[in-house]
């Protein structure tokens, strides 16, 4: 059994027979404030680790007995929150960056 990350993506294809990419035109892709991306991603991040928290709750009290759906909604929370670090880390550095630019 073989995981596909990318369903567009064919293994056994060669590259003249992959998936033409979808491109998008600029109706498409509706404009959203970047501070309102920001919140989202934040609310998102923020119920992964609700959601984890309530599967460790439901394992300990006896309410669910699939371990394995735990430590998988924990890995999404974890991971969730390591790339939330790492876009901070990444606009803190932009940040530093602009400031050092002299006018």
């Amino acid at each position: 059994m073989a995981i596909q990350f990318n369903p567009n993506v064919n293994v056994h294809a060669s590259p003249a027979q992959a998936a033409p990419t979808k491109v998008h035109s600029t109706e498409d892709l509706k404009q959203e404030p970047f501070g309102n991306k920001i919140l989202d991603s934040l609310n998102k991040v923020n119920q992964h680790h609700q959601d984890a928290n309530a599967s460790i709750v439901d394992l300990m009290t006896g309410k669910q007995q699939d371990i394995n759906s735990v430590v998988a909604s924990v890995a999404k929370a974890d991971m969730s929150f390591k790339l939330l670090v790492g876009v901070r880390n990444k606009l803190v550095e932009a940040y530093k960056e602009t400031m050092r630019m002299q006018i």
